[in-house]
């Protein structure tokens, strides 16, 4: 009984050790994060003044940013090259060269990773946009200065079966797809259609919502890519277009993952480290998770 007792009382005591050194590790690691994360938090007050017009809407500068993450990934890896082999000189990144220009020296001064900081800024962007949500964010990846091949981002009047295939080659599904072809909520066309250079895509380009869907179905945008107007009406992509339109929350649920996905294209045998708290209200949890369950019946 006593033996019994005293390996009973010793159990409960390697417990409270394990649970106590466990606290502590966790501790020490919060606060090595935290030392880490201070120059993003830093570079964050540096790209809210750029972002966020006094109307508190976001600005161009913010739909460049957005822009720019694609930009930077899709024709190769997310490895800083949109800058450092100086792409955004390219005719396919107009629009971008004023967001390089500014980028690059801050990635420069702030001692970061370029290619980090293009993702971070996208992420702060959208964040930064009234109703966007919180993609999160990790830094690690590694720079180059090799310029990604030309003529891989899709045009403006792609079909949505070449679309589909384009994206799935990188590990992307229609749904994907359809959900990260919402950022045109936030952005503004300067290629595909000269005639409406900087003409945008929704109503209200300033804010993250779900107009771009219901308005590009309609026929009723400012202005709608041929491309867009292709996936809206492609069998496949149409589903989930009508989805997002109907509700907010979908939508947020379908992009969060699949920008995330977006922003470690080509990222591989690097530790990243997790800095999602240095955006504007950052959480390493995705905002649609404390949504009230009746919101996403009302969005």
């Amino acid at each position: 009984m006593y033996i019994s007792s005293f390996v009973t009382i010793l159990a409960a005591s390697s417990t409270i050790q394990a649970f106590q050194l466990s606290d502590v590790k966790a501790a020490v690691g919060d606060v090595t994060r935290s030392d880490q994360c201070a120059v993003w938090k830093n570079i964050s007050s540096t790209l809210t003044e750029q972002f966020l017009g006094s109307d508190g809407q976001c600005t161009d500068a913010a739909r460049a940013a957005i822009r720019s993450s694609f930009h930077d990934c899709f024709n190769g890896a997310c490895d800083g090259s949109l800058i450092l082999a100086n792409e955004c000189s390219n005719t396919e990144n107009i629009g971008l060269a004023k967001l390089c220009s500014n980028l690059g020296p801050l990635a420069t001064q702030k001692n970061v990773s370029t290619a980090d900081l293009i993702q971070f800024a996208a992420a702060h962007a959208i964040k930064t946009c009234p109703g966007g949500p919180t993609v999160p964010f990790k830094f690690g990846r590694k720079d180059s200065y090799t310029a990604n091949a030309l003529g891989v981002l899709p045009s403006g009047n792609i079909s949505a079966i070449d679309a589909i295939s384009l994206f799935a080659q990188r590990g992307f599904s229609a749904i994907d797809l359809a959900a990260l072809i919402g950022a045109h909520t936030a952005a503004k066309q300067f290629v595909s259609i000269p005639a409406q250079s900087g003409q945008s895509l929704d109503s209200t380009p300033g804010q993250w919502d779900n107009k771009y869907y219901s308005e590009t179905i309609a026929g009723k945008a400012p202005v709608t890519l041929q491309s867009d107007t292709n996936l809206a009406n492609n069998l496949v992509t149409k589903v989930p277009f009508v989805s997002f339109a109907a509700s907010q929350a979908a939508w947020s649920v379908a992009f969060v993952p699949a920008m995330t996905k977006m922003s470690m294209i080509g990222v591989s045998g690097v530790k990243l480290t997790d800095c999602t708290s240095a955006l504007p209200g950052g959480s390493s949890k995705r905002d649609v998770k404390r949504a009230p369950l009746l919101q996403w019946w009302k969005s």
